[in-house]
């Protein structure tokens, strides 16, 4: 059987500034999941994409023929509303862990298919598997159930969602097209709304530990994915958050997860709790839960019950002591004055050379593994007060480790610049 198209016209079409017609694209995101269009002319097609952008209409269509790829899920027969949250990640991102079952604790349903890390910003499965026993592979049926009786599942996404959004995310890795808005707009939400999920939150995050640095371009992602959410029927709002200085105190997985009990027991770092709040508000007015008094489930135990449920349920132990490094090394201040600034990116890169993160998607991670920091910008310390702790299983990781942060953060007689707030703006459709 003839092709209705040819790859080469696709690519010489937005090669030239044109707007690819709606069969030519279904065609080629198709003919590519096929394996007919090779992987040289997808990647041709990527970087056009990533030199001349896309409409609107175009995104929207290869993200729906991206969710055509594959299988779509459906959680109409739990009898409860569904809404999931996204971050584009960042360093000491653990937000996931306190809101999810924050959310559920209101009776709410909420699916987190979740990723594994790469790079210098921790996955969300490899935080999770730090707790002895927890599983984060299971079945439909399994993840309906949970949803039914606890409300929340963190786990993997299974295979059969976007499948032609994994070939072309493998693809825009070694070709330079990573950056593209259009394509990592259409790879999230194409995963995101073949999820089924009724409403979606962006926890969209610019600054130096983020993906997108920079804040306009962040806000460019987040306000193409909240039109692609809407043109498809899904609910969908986004928060631009401020990744510039790592979140929490915790840097890692083990670590992360404590941090996570901290503030499901209604302590924790001030600006873990604000934006969990922040994305539980969100999450739960889309729901349909306006009034729900967030901070309430946070001090009164609820959250905590719901958390522990769900861990329960993934056949983790909530109560099991997690991973504890073998070495330990701790840099003090060196003036006294006041913290003027931590950087983010180079923390996160000092911790995934601790052993906290993968270079490859095939590597293990150390879960004890990462950095503990003890304060924070615009706070004042004396000389040889610590600063922050390293903690991994192998001390040789540490010369490199320290390499990373080297001027990455400064103590001075002054404030600095003043830092920005932590949520700089809701964008809705």
């Amino acid at each position: 059987m003839s092709e209705p198209f040819d790859a080469v016209d696709v690519i010489r079409t937005k090669r030239d500034g044109g707007a690819v017609p709606e069969p030519a694209l279904r065609w080629m995101i198709d003919a590519y999941t096929r394996e007919y269009v090779a992987d040289a002319q997808m990647a041709s097609f990527a970087m056009a994409v990533l030199l001349n952008g896309m409409t609107r209409d175009e995104i929207r269509v290869m993200t729906d023929a991206m969710i055509a790829s594959g299988e779509r899920m459906d959680f109409s027969g739990l009898g409860k509303p569904t809404v999931d949250k996204h971050s584009t990640g960042g360093v000491g991102d653990k937000i996931t862990l306190p809101l999810a079952p924050l959310v559920a604790s209101f009776g709410v349903a909420v699916p987190q298919l979740s990723g594994r890390g790469l790079g210098h910003t921790g996955g969300t499965l490899d935080k999770l598997e730090s707790i002895p026993g927890w599983r984060a592979a299971l079945s439909n049926d399994e993840m309906f159930a949970q949803l039914q009786d606890v409300g929340a599942v963190v786990c993997a996404a299974g295979s059969g969602l976007a499948p032609a959004d994994k070939r072309l995310y493998a693809l825009r890795d070694v070709t330079g097209t990573v950056e593209a808005i259009p394509l990592i707009a259409s790879s999230i939400m194409s995963k995101k709304i073949a999820e089924g999920t009724d409403a979606l939150v962006l926890d969209v995050k610019f600054g130096s530990g983020a993906f997108m640095q920079d804040v306009e371009k962040a806000r460019e992602l987040a306000r193409t994915m909240v039109a692609l959410g809407t043109d498809s029927g899904v609910a969908t709002t986004a928060l631009l958050t401020d990744m510039s200085t790592p979140l929490g105190l915790a840097i890692g997985n083990a670590n992360e997860v404590r941090e996570s009990v901290e503030v499901l027991a209604g302590g924790g770092p001030a600006d873990v709790v604000e934006l969990t709040v922040a994305l539980a508000r969100e999450m739960l007015a889309l729901a349909g839960r306006p009034e729900a008094d967030v901070e309430g489930a946070l001090r009164n135990g609820r959250a905590m019950d719901a958390w522990r449920a769900m861990i329960r349920a993934q056949d983790g132990d909530p109560d099991a002591p997690l991973p504890t490094p073998r070495e330990t090394h701790t840099v003090v201040a060196e003036d006294s004055g006041t913290v003027r600034r931590m950087e983010a990116l180079p923390f996160g890169i000092a911790a995934w050379r601790l052993g906290a993160g993968r270079a490859r998607a095939q590597d293990p991670v150390v879960h004890a593994a990462g950095i503990d920091l003890h304060v924070k910008p615009g706070q004042t310390v004396t000389a040889g007060q610590p600063l922050f702790t390293l903690v991994a299983d192998d001390e040789s990781r540490f010369p490199r480790a320290l390499d990373a942060v080297r001027g990455a953060y400064d103590i001075g007689a002054d404030l600095g610049a003043a830092s920005a707030p932590l949520v700089l703006e809701r964008i809705t459709a």
